[in-house]
């Protein structure tokens, strides 16, 4: 069934039920938390950026051994932990194929919570994070209900409530190694009445089966869950879709009568930023794709990803004269500013207090 939002005026939509108080209507959401000033999923990188505004959070979700949801971007957690230098985890190494990929590292299902737990994170580009590096080795792997403890306990401290937008990581791998993903994350946002009944959970997907399945379970009961659809760069494909033989890209999702369907299953997409506005080989913003104006027409939010704040990351006019690395809060509030103007609902950001700075200072 279609659970599409009513398209309200202007460029910003209204969820069903939601007040302009409960819900801003250009969402700051906090990229793996801070994760441009602090080690990525870490309850210090998502408490950072709360404190620099962010309206919600973002773990991505992966599964222990033993069925637990910990957040993490990427089951292998060699680059993002300490994992390598701990001896009695030596032998945990392995090589894997994880959608049609071949990985060697540690992997999460491999370790039961007790045993992640015994593990500390690192920051995953120290080339370009170096500031990061300060804080290696500090902080634990947070499970998804310590992020939704956290939530609440920020929502509580600051007056206004944090939502978060969990990701599902390679729903049709854990599938496949019977540790599916989706009823326990139902399980665990109904186990907090927090996500259950007060703040928003915006449940994303790069995949459609599984979205699919969810909205089949919840239906309209959880009125405040809205799934989300991620979608790559067009030339990438959903992993379901290629384990089925389907052979449509990304780009394919991104036709009006894709979007089309989405809606029957989804509150919104969440397209990469460049599938939204493309920029030149000299790094000169184009003219706006219409995904943004099909989205809304079907009632469907607009989240795009990422934001980020360092020169590396920025189209070639809006960086500074300076280092790959450099902070440069000007040019990034430029881009996200860029994007707000054709018309998105949120913004990912790695760096919160600048996605806050080109909300609050944005004029449509």
């Amino acid at each position: 069934m279609s659970v599409a939002l009513p398209l309200l005026a202007g460029s910003a939509l209204s969820l069903t039920g939601c007040s302009d108080e409960e819900l801003p209507k250009l969402l700051v959401i906090g990229h793996r938390g801070a994760s441009a000033l602090r080690p990525e999923h870490t309850l210090a990188s998502y408490r950072k950026a709360v404190e620099d505004g962010a309206d919600v959070i973002e773990p991505d979700v992966v599964s222990t051994k033993d069925g637990v949801l910990v957040a993490r971007h990427e089951n292998e957690i060699g680059g993002t932990t300490n994992v390598s230098t701990i001896a009695k985890f030596e032998s945990y190494k392995k090589t894997k194929t994880i959608d049609g990929v071949q990985i060697t590292g540690w992997f999460t299902e491999d370790f039961t919570l007790a045993e992640l737990k015994e593990l500390r994170a690192r920051e995953r580009i120290p080339d370009i994070r170096p500031g990061n590096m300060q804080y290696n080795d500090q902080f634990e792997i947070p499970t998804l209900t310590e992020v939704i403890e956290l939530a609440k306990e920020l929502s509580d401290s600051t007056g206004r409530t944090i939502h978060i937008t969990p990701e599902t990581k390679h729903p049709t791998y854990f599938q496949s190694i019977n540790l599916p993903l989706e009823d326990k994350l139902v399980e665990t946002l109904k186990a907090n009445d927090f996500t259950k009944n007060k703040a928003y959970v915006f449940i994303q997907s790069f995949e459609t089966t599984n979205l699919k399945a969810l909205r089949q379970k919840i239906g309209t009961s959880q009125e405040k869950w809205k799934l989300m659809q991620l979608i790559d760069s067009a030339e990438k494909a959903p992993y379901d879709l290629v384990a089925a033989g389907d052979t449509r890209k990304y780009g394919d999702l991104l036709t009006q009568a894709s979007i089309k369907e989405i809606a029957k299953y989804a509150d919104g997409v969440s397209p990469y930023k460049l599938n939204l506005i493309n920029v030149d080989s000299a790094g000169a913003f184009q003219t706006p794709t219409d995904v943004i104006r099909f989205a809304h027409e079907e009632g469907l939010l607009v989240h795009s990803w990422t934001f980020r704040p360092e020169n590396n990351f920025l189209p070639a006019p809006l960086k500074s004269n300076s280092t790959a690395s450099t902070r440069n809060e000007a040019g990034s509030v430029t881009e996200i500013q860029e994007y707000l103007k054709a018309g998105l609902d949120g913004v990912f950001t790695d760096d919160p207090a600048v996605g806050r700075k080109a909300v609050d200072t944005f004029k449509p």
